[in-house]
């Protein structure tokens, strides 16, 4: 794997990581759902002076419609929401450990629907991932483990992880318009268009059956902007470039690295100094990544 495309496929989980725990400290002051629809609405404000052509008419945005619809249901529309939603009953480590088995929903996905095979060392690389992922979670005690009790809210993460499978999988095994795909923003935007949509109705329908509402704060708005810019567009774009060089079974497992970052930044925040735990864990995710993709990297 090229040095470029690991860089791509890292930053994400650095930025996930704080958007896990963003969420987590505004998760009294704003609805999950309606959380979901402002942070695509401020994206799409952003994105709108850097790809508005992409709406012009004989655009290939209309005539794949139906394309661009599934992708920003799966990875804004649903994906998101579940995870704020996961947000309000479970901690920022947990959702994050839950959607370490990313790998094991990729491969299946990829192997139940796009005719995707699974190699042996994808199978090993998920293995060891996972026991990094698991070592952070026990703290460095692996007794820990049994005190682990699942949630509402990680129930809300396995759906939110199996829909950012199918999405990552219909990235490239779906063709899209020449016009966009070229253009990162112009392709990022036509999905924000349709998720905002999405997001939008989701949160309608939260309105309806809730009566939560929003406190507006000046942290509000900065968790806003930080949700809508770095976790959003940022990641969504070095992601997309990523999946595209790696494939998406090889790009999962660094999805893993997700958990590691948030309890480095939870520490952080927490004024807590990490621990040496947080390194063993880091070598066997690493580790992970290097064996799952070996043989990707020597068939290329």
């Amino acid at each position: 794997m090229k040095t470029r495309t690991a860089i791509l496929l890292t930053i994400p989980p650095i930025l996930w990581a704080g958007n896990a725990i963003v969420g987590r400290m505004v998760a009294h002051d704003v609805p999950p759902i309606l959380l979901n629809f402002l942070r695509w609405a401020i994206a799409f404000v952003v994105l709108l002076p850097l790809a508005g052509p992409v709406f012009r008419p004989g655009s290939g945005l209309w005539s794949n419609w139906r394309r661009f619809t599934v992708l920003g249901l799966l990875g804004i529309g649903l994906y998101n929401a579940l995870q704020y939603l996961a947000l309000q009953s479970s901690t920022p480590i947990n959702v994050t450990l839950v959607a370490s088995g990313m790998p094991v929903w990729m491969m299946l996905t990829g192997w139940l629907f796009f005719g995707a095979a699974v190699s042996r060392r994808q199978i090993a690389g998920a293995v060891l991932s996972i026991a990094g992922v698991l070592l952070v979670l026990a703290r460095g005690e692996w007794s820990h483990l049994m005190e682990l009790r699942l949630v509402a809210g990680d129930i809300f993460m396995i759906l939110a992880t199996i829909a950012w499978s199918l999405y990552s999988w219909l990235l490239i095994r779906t063709t899209g318009p020449a016009d966009i795909r070229g253009d990162w923003a112009s392709f990022l935007l036509a999905q924000v268009a349709f998720g905002a949509v999405w997001s939008g109705l989701f949160a309608g329908g939260e309105a309806i059956f809730s009566s939560a509402g929003i406190h507006w704060s000046w942290s509000l708005i900065a968790a806003l902007v930080y949700v809508a810019i770095g976790p959003a567009i940022v990641a969504f774009r070095c992601w997309g470039a990523g999946v595209q060089q790696a494939g998406p079974a090889v790009a999962s497992f660094f999805v893993n690295l997700t958990p590691l970052f948030t309890a480095l930044l939870s520490s952080l925040i927490l004024g807590e100094t990490p621990k040496i735990y947080h390194a063993l864990a880091f070598i066997l995710i690493v580790g992970g990544i290097i064996i799952s993709s070996g043989r990707a990297t020597s068939r290329r």
